[in-house]
């Protein structure tokens, strides 16, 4: 057993970038600043790189300094109204200004091999349900998972599964978003994640003008 948890960090993952979506705020319960740190040292296990959304307050800051601290490289792509230190903090690593949010999300997207939710706000769930999206509709095909820290996001787990029964999302979409309660836990799942690639994928990404520069794969397998 010891050898098997020795040999856990030297694994080579598929992904080289994940994008991560978190809150500008720590949160109440202080779980949700020790997922942010153990997500960063999963990350940094596993050598994968960072990509989110810049800053060093809140989960943000916390997550993106435990990859920099692992030796990992940290992206921060900050819309350039949102840049002076008072408002994001000073970021680490590399960063990237846009011109707005919606370069933002589009540049963070286009960097990453998969995507992950910690808790957040309207911000969080705005980015995690365009990307949720975009899955459903084949413009990609990455993994987006979800931490679901001490229940947070059971509410809207619950919502979707509601969706789905009213007819509205379909079951194969619902299975678009991997969740888990831990963050080795949710590494695991999204390694091992297929996507469904449904036959109307190239047509609609054709349709749409291929938004935000992706193509209708994404090579994600290293």
């Amino acid at each position: 057993m010891e050898n098997q948890q020795q040999r856990q960090p030297s694994m080579k993952s598929r992904f080289r970038r994940v994008c991560v979506f978190c809150g500008s705020s720590p949160g109440k319960n202080p779980n949700y600043q020790h997922a942010a740190i153990q997500l960063g040292k999963q990350l940094v296990e596993r050598k994968i790189d960072l990509v989110y959304g810049g800053g060093s307050i809140g989960l943000m800051g916390l997550v993106s300094q435990a990859v920099y601290d692992g030796g990992r490289h940290v992206l921060g792509v900050i819309p350039k109204t949102l840049m002076p230190r008072e408002i994001t903090g000073e970021t680490v690593g590399e960063v990237k200004a846009v011109s707005g949010m919606h370069q933002r999300k589009a540049e963070m997207a286009r960097q990453a091999d998969a995507f992950i939710a910690l808790p957040g706000g309207y911000g969080t769930l705005e980015e995690l349900l365009e990307v949720i999206t975009w899955a459903q509709l084949g413009i990609h095909d990455k993994p987006v998972g979800l931490l679901n820290v001490d229940g947070y996001y059971n509410s809207l787990l619950s919502f979707i599964d509601k969706a789905v029964d009213e007819g509205f999302i379909t079951p194969a979409a619902r299975h678009i978003i991997v969740s888990a309660h831990t963050a080795q836990e949710l590494m695991c799942l999204l390694e091992d994640y297929e996507a469904e690639r449904p036959g109307v994928a190239s047509k609609l990404s054709g349709e749409m003008g291929q938004p935000l520069g992706y193509t209708v794969k994404s090579d994600i397998s290293r």
